[in-house]
């Protein structure tokens, strides 16, 4: 147990967007090390089927485990909406966290209403998994979910401001037809990066959540639950991975990590 107690926390993501998930978990869990692996030869997974999204991430998750992980955190809303089940079947022992129920929880909270409009990739607004999880927790509470595959691509190629980006959300912000909301969940971890943008469009009441904070508090309570918390005193190390494109990650990757530059990015082939 000593030895696990050691072991690196794995975070996977179809790209970069995933990098604001893994900052959260990083200040939650500052003596941790932590794998990040973006899939980036497969950007993006939200337009993707089911199955395939199911291959890719069997994939990247096997590649994590033989780096002998103690726990996977899959940064990755469609990932987690489409596959989570199915990677817990393929690993029954090992740990294995999603982003959707923590976002839930977070917009169940911060609604007065019971009025959420979901802003997510077309594989996550497809599946249903926030309507289905908020409904879950709260029978009566409204939920419309929109599906925001441009928004994807923007963040990707580094634009979080600026008149395109506003134009561009403004036509997103028109499709809400759900009276008296009073949340908007953010189902996509590129989305934080347009928080400012989306903040400046939004009247003062809105809530804008995304769960990156959520789900670096559930994978910290389930290492403290669990007794696999790094208790060392030293700064935990991390690897950046990436299946494509690691130039353009790390020139990336200060967008989404509040300015801070990643040491290196290794490329793997899957």
């Amino acid at each position: 147990m000593s030895q696990k107690i050691k072991n690196p926390i794995g975070v996977f993501d179809s790209g970069i967007g995933g990098l604001t998930v893994y900052r959260a978990l990083r200040a939650q869990m500052p003596h941790e090390s932590f794998i990040y692996l973006g899939d980036t030869a497969r950007l993006p997974y939200g337009t993707k089927s089911k199955e395939t999204v199911c291959r890719y991430a069997e994939r990247v998750a096997r590649k994590l485990f033989e780096e002998e992980i103690k726990l996977l955190v899959v940064a990755c809303n469609t990932a987690s909406a489409a596959a989570l089940p199915y990677l817990r079947e393929l690993w029954p022992d090992m740990p294995i966290l999603g982003v959707v129920k923590p976002g839930v929880q977070a917009a169940v909270e911060a609604s007065k209403t019971g009025r959420v409009v979901v802003f997510a990739t077309e594989g996550t607004i497809r599946s249903g998994a926030y309507q289905r999880e908020i409904q879950k927790r709260a029978l009566d509470m409204q939920v419309q979910g929109i599906a925001c595959n441009l928004l994807v691509s923007l963040v990707e190629e580094g634009w979080g401001e600026g008149a395109e980006v506003d134009g561009i959300l403004k036509r997103y912000l028109k499709r809400i037809t759900l009276d008296n909301y009073d949340v908007l969940a953010l189902g996509c971890t590129h989305f934080p990066v347009l928080i400012p943008a989306l903040r400046s469009l939004l009247p003062p009441e809105v809530a804008l959540i995304d769960s990156a904070e959520t789900t670096a508090l559930a994978a910290k309570r389930y290492l403290q639950e669990n007794k696999l918390e790094n208790g060392s005193s030293v700064a935990g190390r991390d690897r950046f991975l990436v299946t494509d494109c690691a130039e353009r990650f790390r020139a990336l990757a200060p967008l989404f990590l509040g300015g801070r530059d990643v040491d290196g990015v290794d490329f793997i082939a899957l």
